[in-house]
């Protein structure tokens, strides 16, 4: 599957929270993590999620034989070829392109930084695991490498602060 090319976007006046609605395409997105690590990243957000490591091993073969990429640009991972800097999930269900392995909706892309984090994310997570199911599934998230920050009660709700290994900070209601 392949994407359209991008449309222009339309001359005018710039849109506002006020102004008219047009009819805008949606948008393929994907929200990207940096991480130390970023192949034990995805295998803990996949299982935390139930997601998919996508596998973009034929993809890799392919640049690999054409030139376009080096041998130490790619790492081992689950007996597979994968890049050594960049790995993704996605949702199972969701549509993905055969010959390179990336997924086309849901998805988290993990890449390699140098920097270690070092504040609070301005971004997070919030996992719903259903009614009555908090508690059991933060114990699940801890045995896979989570670790809880705090327990939060206030009059709107409850919820369970917690981090991933890298320390990446999101919620469990």
């Amino acid at each position: 599957m392949t994407q359209p090319p991008p449309t222009s976007p339309t001359p005018g006046p710039p849109e506002t929270a006020d102004s008219p609605v047009t009819a805008v395409a949606p948008l393929h997105w994907k929200l990207v993590i940096d991480a130390a690590d970023p192949h034990a990243q995805a295998d803990f957000w996949a299982a935390a999620l139930g997601y998919t490591v996508e596998d973009n091993s034929p993809l890799i073969e392919k640049l690999l034989g054409l030139g376009a990429v080096t041998a130490d640009l790619t790492v081992e991972h689950h007996g597979r070829r994968a890049f050594r800097d960049l790995i993704a999930v996605r949702h199972p269900d969701d549509p993905y392109e055969e010959e390179s392995g990336t997924g086309l909706g849901r998805r988290l892309l993990f890449q390699r930084v140098p920097e270690a984090k070092t504040v609070k994310s301005r971004l997070h997570l919030d996992l719903h695991p259903g009614e009555g199911r908090r508690e059991e599934e933060v114990r699940r998230l801890e045995r896979l490498g989570a670790r809880v920050l705090r327990h939060v009660r206030e009059p709107s709700g409850s919820w369970s602060v917690m981090t991933d290994p890298e320390g990446n900070e999101y919620c469990v209601h």
